[in-house]
């Protein structure tokens, strides 16, 4: 049986999907019941009702240990898509518990129910940084630990570490690194949450870029890695990189919505997370924007997909299409 952490989020959903379309028996973990009813309507819209009765379900948190033993019972396979996603400089407690301590507890589980081989879902955030003389972002890249960057990112290379620990104890492990990850059925949370944005009317971008990727391609791509010998290795997932202002006109496009015109440059996002610092800290509210993000808003990286596209013959989907495909669900 497979165990598949963060099952009612935007991956786990697709991924728990494209499991049990292969005919794999599924447990999927949940921590609140109303969350389940995220991947039945995304179920139900791929007119796939009938596979999502086959879930077995186990209420659990990677942060609870005694909720884990009944949902690691007969599991031979683990796919560890459970994360907590901000970018809030207030969030970064509840990030380092979930993302660093819950991996741990999974990594943990895994080693002592003997379980096969555990996929980690990561992010591109956790990879290296770029020297003077390199452009493309690898597998490779090294990590640099004076660069200053996100809490968000610091969590995930401190998870990355737990799952790296666990293959040193013995355990078979794959990496995937997704870029930012579009998909339909979650449009109110995470990255799906730019369209809603953009439907309401979004008047600003910025020219920064990073990649991205499809929720389909990431679920095909950790399915085929976990089918595969491979092991001991990370996988860059990413379509292409695509600023942020080309991304927001296709989304327009497709929703058939007036473009963002208004370009935000990086002394007004500057000032914007020092305001916003400054608010938070006098009336005690919650950072909204840090000063990582503004950095990153006009950012570009650019990412090398080659390794997984060589590794299983893999063959990402066109991003264009796909927002076109999905903008009519929203």
């Amino acid at each position: 049986m497979v165990l598949v952490t963060g099952a009612t989020g935007l991956v786990g959903s697709h991924l728990v999907l494209h499991l049990l379309e292969n005919g794999e028996e599924v447990r999927a973990l949940y921590r609140n019941k109303e969350n389940i009813q995220n991947t039945k309507s995304f179920f139900e819209w791929k007119k796939q009702s009938s596979l999502f009765e086959k879930i077995n379900w186990a209420k659990g948190d990677i942060t609870d240990i005694p909720s884990l033993e009944r949902a690691f019972e007969t599991i031979d396979y683990v796919y560890h898509c459970a994360a907590f996603i901000s970018f809030a400089p207030d969030d970064e407690e509840q990030m380092r518990k979930t993302n660093i301590e819950g991996t741990a507890n999974i990594v943990n589980f895994c080693l002592a129910k003997q379980v096969k081989k555990l996929c980690h879902v990561s992010s591109i955030a956790a990879l290296g940084d770029l020297q003077e003389h390199e452009t493309i972002i690898t597998e490779e890249t090294e990590w640099n630990p004076e660069i200053s960057r996100s809490d968000y990112a610091i969590s995930k290379f401190g998870a990355e570490m737990e799952v790296w620990r666990g293959q040193q104890e013995g355990l078979s492990v794959v990496i995937v690194n997704p870029g930012v990850i579009l998909g339909p059925g979650f449009w109110n949370s995470g990255s799906s949450e730019i369209f809603h944005r953009i439907k309401k009317g979004l008047n600003y971008y910025t020219e920064g870029a990073t990649g991205f990727v499809t929720a389909e391609d990431v679920a095909r791509s950790m399915y085929g890695l976990m089918k595969s010998p491979i092991q001991k290795e990370r996988f860059v997932l990413v379509t292409k990189s695509i600023t942020y202002h080309d991304l927001s006109d296709l989304i327009a496009t497709s929703l058939g919505k007036k473009k963002p015109s208004v370009y935000l440059k990086p002394w007004v996002t500057g000032l914007a997370w020092r305001v916003d610092w400054l608010i938070a800290t006098l009336f005690f509210r919650k950072r909204q924007l840090s000063k990582a993000t503004a950095i990153a808003l006009h950012t570009q990286s650019q990412f090398d997909n080659s390794k997984i596209k060589n590794a299983l013959n893999f063959e990402f989907e066109d991003i264009g299409k796909y927002i076109l495909k999905i903008s009519d669900t929203i």
